[in-house]
């Protein structure tokens, strides 16, 4: 199987798990993080599911009925019952909705890929479902090389655009600009907390062309 890789924005979509336990917890918590509307639909919960609170999640005490999915933009199925499991499948392909059946790539028409999270830096690791422990040990790996240091960076970065766009700076000059803020070192500086350095290539890099306030301290309070 080859699949197209794609990162969805599912904020304020309508998405449904079928599933009570801990693998359907998990699933909920991504979605609820990614900003989606969470139905839930077990006989039986889970307590951590139980006690979670979030406007975003319902949880419906119930069998999953064929119904359960119409009009949803992504469902996962969480059951540990193969038969259920792909029902669910089926009756999503029916509607044409995006589906994932934990742990059984051929009933899905999407896989999950294990995922490095540092901030806004999303690492995605997939075998295309032909080794889910290795994307794991991949994953595990990539962690340790992706520090917090990541998600500090990315926010600066994000500030100094916000700022370069609130400019007559024409987008198409900022490309080089960032290149030379990576090419500088200033991830290194980031993770060395090198304030002073920071400031100095934010000045000599942009400076001139956002003015006052594109030191770190600033640009960081900004977001």
């Amino acid at each position: 199987m080859k699949y197209y890789p794609v990162c969805l924005d599912i904020k304020n979509r309508d998405c449904l798990v079928v599933g009570g336990g801990a693998v359907a917890c998990r699933k909920v918590k991504t979605l609820l993080e990614c900003g989606a509307r969470v139905t839930v639909i077990s006989p039986v919960f889970s307590e951590e599911l139980e006690t979670m609170d979030n406007k975003a999640l319902t949880l419906v005490r119930r069998p999953y009925e064929a119904a359960d999915v119409a009009g949803r933009f992504l469902v996962i199925g969480a059951t540990n019952d193969e038969t259920l499991n792909r029902e669910i499948s089926r009756d999503a392909e029916t509607g044409n909705i995006l589906c994932n059946i934990a742990d059984v790539p051929d009933a899905c028409n999407f896989i999950l890929p294990a995922i490095v999270k540092r901030g806004d830096l999303l690492l995605a690791i997939s075998t295309c479902g032909n080794s889910p422990a290795f994307a794991k040990h991949l994953r595990k790996n990539l962690e340790k090389t992706f520090g917090e240091e990541y998600t500090e960076f990315l926010r600066l970065m994000g500030a100094v655009r916000k700022k370069l766009l609130a400019t007559q700076h024409a987008p198409e000059e900022h490309k080089p600009l960032f290149e030379a803020l990576i090419n500088a070192g200033l991830l290194e500086m980031v993770r060395e907390k090198k304030t002073n350095d920071i400031n100095r290539l934010l000045k000599d890099t942009v400076g001139d062309i956002v003015g006052d306030h594109c030191d770190y301290d600033t640009l960081m309070g900004c977001e």
